[in-house]
């Protein structure tokens, strides 16, 4: 198939971008996403131009580092997958296709669709963990957990840290990827000693890194490649008001 490319062009994180035209005259409808820009890549190189800067690791919708704005939409026209799992025969011959990175200001762009999320790993350097003293691995069965709060837990814990969540929110907020990283450590036994501290700290994180405030839009859920509700954040939010009255 025949495309045309609008893809974004920045060479770091101080500098104006813009968008770049570029026709591909024979894209296999069978070809990743990312296999495209490859295409693209590899004719802009044969053409002396500069490879488009782009972010990616697994391949299978793991790691979450290959987001970008899809003609507006975060990974793409689809729901529950993540860019690298997107493949061309979701457009059609001739379709016209604008390729941008995340917008926030909490996610500089690093250079083209490449942009700095460390935001979020000192958001999970705050609070995401549970403390505990080394040792033996304990028995798997010493502590019971209800079989709700376990498939919650485990929702929540799908997260891969993508970033979609703050791309499509019009404030840019990070509540969703907060309120899944603190909820799936807030439902199991083991989380409860820090789960008043662990909210206080990721929340105050969150915004001290400039991320915009939650206003029940639903668009995270919407474009997130896991699928995780926004329920997390009323969870979360209970925690809040909650952590408040803790001395913790």
């Amino acid at each position: 198939m025949r495309l045309i490319v609008h893809v974004w062009r920045q060479s770091g994180p101080t500098e104006s971008g813009a968008f770049e035209r570029h026709e591909l005259p024979d894209v296999s409808e069978h070809a990743s996403f990312l296999e495209m820009l490859d295409i693209l890549n590899e004719q802009l190189v044969n053409t002396g131009g500069e490879a488009v800067a782009f972010e990616h690791d697994c391949r299978e919708g793991i790691c979450g580092s290959c987001g970008m704005v899809i003609n507006g939409i975060p990974h793409g026209p689809h729901g529950g997958v993540t860019t690298c799992q997107l493949h061309m025969r979701s457009f059609k011959d001739g379709d016209e296709i604008w390729i941008e990175p995340w917008r926030a200001d909490a996610f500089p762009v690093m250079k083209d669709l490449v942009v700095d999320r460390s935001a979020f790993d000192r958001i999970i350097q705050a609070g995401g963990f549970i403390s505990v003293n080394t040792g033996s691995a304990p028995d798997g069965n010493a502590i019971a957990v209800p079989k709700d709060s376990s498939e919650k837990a485990l929702d929540a814990a799908e997260c891969i840290g993508c970033g979609a969540c703050v791309a499509a929110c019009p404030n840019a907020s990070a509540m969703l990827f907060t309120a899944a990283k603190a909820g799936h450590l807030g439902l199991l036994p083991q989380g409860q000693a820090e789960r008043m501290s662990r909210t206080k700290n990721m929340v105050i994180t969150m915004d001290e890194e400039g991320f915009g405030s939650c206003t029940n839009h639903g668009a995270c859920e919407t474009v997130c490649p896991k699928e995780i509700g926004i329920d997390f954040i009323a969870r979360l939010n209970r925690d809040v008001i909650k952590a408040s009255f803790s001395r913790d």
